[in-house]
């Protein structure tokens, strides 16, 4: 890696408090250093802008349900190819690229680090193997644990506290299927599924044969992953995603972890009121009024964007109700003992009372919150629309005319429902952007090298032409650097990255072998020997992040 000076660009760096001023970025050994010296090559920035590479905090690229997806949506792939040639593979686009097209097409964006938010332990081979088939881009993958029937039994003996068993047992599974953080989907609410429809009337049902409940999910796993100091904080996909009244659901999930970290996903699915089955409307800044006043938990936004969409989830509830919706092609699937997957292709609609509510509350959580640190970009990819469309949403965020216009075209009775009718004029800054798009999901992420342009820092940077345009300006970056060399110029791919495969670890005892493998002997077909992904190729190398770190 040779040393490189960005020099004379206005540089966006938040997370060292660097505002837009001018002045030298120098790169050496793939890391932001103090200085280069007089041979080092120079990029010209003069009058562009300088961020960080993005980091993705939430979005579905790896394993077997987006590979299902792929499948569900060949007609939209087969005119999308991505034709590469020396180093570069091609691939296939459309809403669920293949695993090459899905690293060019972030790199071509400026974003250098995505996480795939949901994967079953089960499935942990076939996402590594993906997510190291998938160039260009740093990536890690949080792994499944809020139906794990195993870990029932554990919180169940210990009563929804944090035993020490328990605690073990999460940073086995971490250590197991190289994972990088926890995720809960509908804590214990597959199981209610089968007993009450998909609805969860209060954290404290009890889960038939298992005798927990969400509550006692949320705090045990929640704890346990406090406790372990994981670089990420548990990340929640609350209960009853999309039900009209599930505001009160998220509010008392959050009231159950407060005082512990979290990470709340896609958070403008779980803002509604209402009555289930009745109307939806927003609710969205008694949400933010509570984030606010607990800088502990952090949420992302799931925006949905007009048009085309894959809706691909964990929560296998809510696919059986868009499958009811769209009545279209879809896949249902269960994963034994851990979780359940559904797969249904959806279109939004600007004219549709529900999708433009949906649209409005997650500008409302944008423009409302007061502090960007707290409420980060995604739109839940491809479940609100593609990653491909974060040019077009920033543009909504920073231009008020834009975003006028575009509210203009929504359907108006949903849109009264918000207040993005009530003078809300309100432009993010370019500060701002690199905030909710670098700076706080890489620092939510517990990523230090990540994010920022400070020294040590990995040497991830994107430059843009500062155009006024902003959909423009973020569609197609100037440069894209990765890892200290250039990987993207005037909208080409210039040369191939693997990229790093990210997992984090926390010490365990490994006696909570003798307590798990009677359990696998229950439930799981597959023996608790063969269960750890133990392939090097699979594994390694890999950046570890040590908990506590």
């Amino acid at each position: 890696m040779s040393a490189l000076r960005i020099s004379g660009g206005r540089v966006h760096d938040p997370a060292n408090d660097v505002d837009g001023e001018l002045h030298d970025v120098c790169i050496d050994g793939g890391k932001v250093v103090a200085e280069v010296g007089p041979d080092a090559r120079r990029i010209d920035a003069r009058g562009m802008v300088v961020m960080p590479g993005g980091v993705d905090i939430h979005a579905h690229i790896a394993g077997p349900k987006v590979n299902a997806a792929r499948r569900l949506s060949f007609e939209l792939r087969r005119d999308d190819v991505e034709a590469c040639a020396g180093a570069l593979r091609s691939g296939t686009g459309g809403l669920v690229p293949s695993t090459f097209a899905t690293g060019y097409r972030y790199s071509l964006l400026g974003y250098t680090t995505v996480v795939e938010a949901a994967a079953p332990p089960l499935a942990a081979r076939h996402v590594l193997s993906e997510l190291r088939d998938t160039p260009m881009i740093d990536k890690a993958f949080l792994v499944l644990m809020g139906n794990n029937q195993v870990l029932f039994e554990l919180i169940r003996e210990s009563r929804g506290a944090v035993s020490p068993a328990l605690r073990d047992a999460v940073a086995w599974w971490l250590e197991a299927t190289g994972g990088y953080g926890v995720k809960l989907v509908n804590p214990g609410g597959v199981e209610l599924w089968k007993q009450n429809n998909g609805y969860v009337d209060s954290l404290d049902d009890q889960v038939a044969g298992f005798a927990v409940t969400p509550r006692q999910v949320l705090e045990a796993i929640g704890g346990a992953v406090d406790e372990l100091g994981l670089p990420h904080p548990v990340h929640v996909h609350a209960n009853n995603l999309g039900v009209a009244g599930n505001a009160d659901t998220t509010l008392e999930t959050m009231r159950t972890l407060s005082g512990r970290r979290a990470h709340f996903a896609h958070l403008q699915f779980h803002c509604y009121g209402g009555k289930p089955g009745g109307r939806l409307r927003s609710r969205a800044p008694e949400l933010l009024d509570y984030l606010g006043g607990h800088p502990e938990l952090t949420a992302d936004v799931g925006q949905v964007m007009f048009g085309e969409a894959m809706t691909t989830t964990a929560d296998a509830h809510v696919s059986a109700v868009l499958r009811d919706l769209s009545g279209g092609k879809w896949i249902n699937h269960d994963t034994e003992v851990e979780t359940g997957c559904g797969i249904v292709p959806y279109s939004y609609r600007a004219r549709n009372y529900v999708h433009a509510l949906q649209w409005g509350i997650g500008l409302e959580l944008f423009l409302l919150g007061r502090d960007p640190w707290q409420v980060m970009l995604s739109t839940d990819h491809p479940n609100g629309g593609s990653f491909l469309a974060y040019p077009k949403l920033i543009r909504l965020l920073m231009d008020r005319g834009f975003r006028e216009e575009q509210i203009s075209r929504a359907n108006q009775r949903a849109i009264r429902e918000t207040a993005l009718l009530d003078g809300l004029d309100r432009e993010y800054t370019l500060n701002e952007v690199a905030i909710v798009t670098r700076a706080a999901p890489a620092r939510r992420l517990g990523l230090r090298d990540k994010g920022h342009l400070g020294i040590g820092a990995d040497a991830d940077v994107t430059i843009y032409h500062d155009r006024a345009d902003r959909e423009e300006m973020f569609a197609t970056p100037r440069y894209v650097i990765k890892g200290g060399e250039l990987a993207v110029e005037e909208g080409e791919l210039r040369r191939a990255d693997d990229g790093l495969l990210l997992s984090s670890r926390a010490a365990f005892d490994p006696e909570v072998s003798r307590v798990l493998e009677p359990l696998f002997g229950e439930r799981y077909t597959v023996a608790f020997a063969h269960y750890p992904v133990r392939d090097p190729a699979l594994r390694e190398p890999a950046r570890i992040v040590e908990a506590g770190s």
